[in-house]
C-alpha cells in the first residue's frame, strides 16, 4: 500500500480538528516542480508537493501539477498575506478545488518583517486574512497557517486545520504538539543535504540557512529551542546546522527526519538542498529508509 495522500471529499467536514491527508512525507521546494518531477515525486511514495517563494495569488502552477497525477497533494508553503490578495487568493483555492476535490492545501503565512515594508500588526493583518478567507468560504479543514511561536501556533489550532513551520527542529515539533494537543496538524519542513562529507552538507546548508539568520521570528524561535547568540551569529556553528540540516546517509538522513514523526508530526515536508539535479535523485535514496512504497 503506497504511503501517498488519500483523501475523501465526501468524509470531509469544515473544522480546524480535521487533519488533512497528506501522507507522511512530502517535497517542499522554492519553486513549483515540473508535471513530470511531480509524477515521479508520486511514484516515489511522496503525499504531498509543498511549494514556497511566496507564490502569486493565481496559483497558476496547481492545476499542471494534479492533472498529471493521482493522489499527490499540492500545498502553498506559504502564500504571502502581504502580497497576495485573499479573494484573489479565495477565487484560486475554488477553482483549483473544483477541478481536483480534496487535493490542495492552502498554506498561508505573514512573512518577515525586515522584507516587508508593511509588516505592522502583523498578528492583526493575518487574523484579519483569515477572516477574507472565512467570508470567501475557503475551508478551514484545506488551509494551515506558517507558525512558530505559541500565539501564532494557538491561531493556526483555531483558526486552520494547523501548522506548516518552517526551519524547526524535532524539539520544537514536540513543544508544538504539547501545545496544540493531538487533533491540529502538525507539518515541520526540514532540510537535507545527501553527503556523508559534513563539511560540505555544511556550507550547503549555510548557504540556504544565511538568510534566515538576518530575519527576527526565526532567530527568536531558535532562541526558545536553546540556541545561544554563538550559535546563531553567522554563518551558524556546526551545531545549529547541524539540527536545521540533516545529512549523512539515507538511513541517517530518515531517521533524523522520522524524529519529527516520534515528536507528534503528521507530516514532515521535506526540503532537497544542492542544486535542483539533487532533487529526485535524494528522493530516490531516502524513500526506502523512509519506508514508502513506490507507486506502480
Amino acid at each position: 500500500m503506497s504511503d501517498t495522500a488519500t483523501t475523501d471529499p465526501a468524509t470531509e467536514t469544515d473544522g480546524p480538528s480535521l487533519k488533512p491527508a497528506l501522507g507522511r512525507f512530502g517535497v517542499w521546494t522554492g519553486q513549483p516542480v515540473s508535471p513530470e518531477q511531480a509524477v515521479e515525486i508520486e511514484k516515489l511514495g511522496y503525499g504531498t508537493v509543498w511549494v514556497g517563494a511566496s507564490p502569486a495569488a493565481e496559483l497558476a502552477f496547481v492545476e499542471p501539477i494534479l492533472e498529471k497525477t493521482d493522489t499527490l497533494q499540492v500545498a502553498t508553503g506559504i502564500v504571502n498575506i502581504w502580497t497576495a490578495d485573499a479573494g484573489e487568493v479565495a477565487k484560486s483555492y475554488h477553482r483549483i478545488e473544483k477541478a481536483f476535490p480534496g487535493r490542495f492545501l492552502l498554506g498561508i503565512g505573514v512573512g518577515h518583517p525586515e522584507h516587508t515594508q508593511e509588516y505592522t500588526k502583523p498578528y492583526q493583518a493575518l487574523v484579519d486574512y483569515l477572516d477574507a478567507l472565512d467570508a470567501a468560504k475557503v475551508p478551514t479543514s484545506r488551509m494551515v497557517i506558517a507558525a512558530l511561536g505559541p500565539k501564532v501556533l494557538k491561531l493556526a489550532a483555531q483558526r486552520s486545520a494547523g501548522a506548516h513551520p518552517y526551519l524547526t527542529t524535532p524539539v520544537h515539533t514536540g513543544q508544538a504538539r504539547e501545545l496544540l494537543g493531538p487533533t491540529v496538524l502538525i507539518a515541520p519542513e526540514h532540510k537535507v543535504v545527501l553527503t556523508n562529507d559534513a563539511d560540505r552538507a555544511r556550507e550547503i546548508g549555510r548557504e540556504t540557512v544565511d538568510f534566515y539568520l538576518g530575519l527576527s521570528n526565526y532567530v527568536n524561535n531558535w532562541k526558545r529551542l536553546g540556541f545561544t547568540d554563538e550559535d546563531l551569529t553567522r554563518p551558524g556553528s556546526d551545531r545549529f546546522i547541524d539540527a536545521v540540516v540533516a545529512h549523512g546517509t539515507p538511513d541517517e538522513i530518515a531517521e533524523r527526519l522520522s524524529e519529527h514523526l516520534a515528536a507528534g508530526a503528521d507530516h514532515v515536508a521535506i526540503q532537497v538542498l544542492g542544486g535542483s539535479d539533487e532533487l529526485l535523485s535524494t528522493l530516490e535514496e531516502l524513500a526506502g529508509p523512509l519506508g514508502l512504497t513506490a507507486r506502480g
